[in-house]
């Protein structure tokens, strides 16, 4: 169900203005510009149950690049098209997401290691132009990555990290990516305020394990995903809650990556089951209209 900002009611806290966007009816709402229940499914091949991260380079939605859970392996494909290939980069382990930024390829393990090696290895069947940054970040459990191309900057958020149990917030990373050095440079760090979540809609606990996130760079908002929760956090550029959207578990079975398109369409990939297959869902972007 499309909602519009109009329906939402501003707030002030904490020296901020956040969005009250609770919809009486509907549980499950979408964010502006897009519509939950339209989706364009792409089924996995069974390489790709466990699909984790996916990725375009340049925002080129022909090509999806992805991770799984348990192979060191890069797979891509053509849209809508079953047939992978794939390019061992790393040991089987845990990887849960994936990045392109300036035809390099990055993928973070749940420990918080980040590999890196030339997209256009992605050609061969294995790579050994791996580099792999390790302590980069403190101990914890992590599955979400961003490469900002804009920026050269790199965002690392936590699943669940020491630094969060008590404090009602989710803490983020960012690197500058030297390409000269090849080297991930810890500059900064960012927080998601989870009590904010109950003013956006005062039914959510403020519990959120995030599994995704991605750049609208056309909005400039974050997209915060949490498949324990079923959740979709939409922030602002200084990661100030917006809105945040329950997703339907009938659609969203198992939501771990996200990505946007040149046109602002927006992917989320959903692990399978015994029973469904992993996909990719594309949601296409609906202008505002005036």
């Amino acid at each position: 169900m499309k909602r519009s900002y109009s329906a939402c009611i501003p707030i002030l806290m904490a020296g901020f203005t956040v969005l009250s966007c609770g919809h009486p009816k509907n549980k499950y709402t979408s964010p502006e510009g897009y519509d939950f229940t339209k989706a364009d499914k792409f089924n996995m091949p069974s390489s790709l149950l466990e699909i984790s991260g996916i990725a375009f380079n340049e925002s080129n939605s022909d090509t999806v690049y992805s991770v799984q859970d348990e192979n060191g392996k890069l797979f891509r494909q053509q849209w809508d098209v079953k047939k992978q290939k794939n390019t061992k980069f790393a040991p089987n382990d845990d990887f849960e997401d994936i990045s392109i930024m300036h035809q390099k390829v990055f993928i973070l393990n749940s420990n918080g290691s980040v590999y890196s090696f030339p997209l256009s290895e992605s050609l061969k069947k294995e790579t050994d132009q791996v580099k792999e940054a390790k302590h980069i970040v403190p101990k914890g459990e992590y599955e979400g990555m961003f490469a900002d191309a804009e920026t050269n900057k790199v965002y690392i958020i936590c699943k669940s990290c020491p630094v969060d149990k008590k404090a009602k917030t989710v803490t983020g990373y960012i690197f500058d990516y030297g390409a000269v050095a090849d080297s991930l440079i810890s500059i900064d760090t960012f927080k998601l305020d989870l009590k904010q979540l109950k003013v956006v809609n005062a039914k959510l606990k403020t519990s959120f394990s995030a599994s995704a996130l991605a750049r609208n760079l056309k909005t400039n908002e974050w997209y915060v995903l949490s498949s324990a929760n079923k959740l979709l956090v939409v922030t602002d550029a200084q990661w100030n809650i917006k809105t945040a959207h329950r997703l339907n578990s009938s659609v969203f079975n198992q939501p771990e990556g996200i990505a946007f398109d040149k046109e602002q369409n927006l992917f989320i990939s959903n692990e399978g089951d015994e029973v469904t297959d992993g996909n990719i869902l594309k949601f296409k972007y609906v202008h505002k209209q005036k």
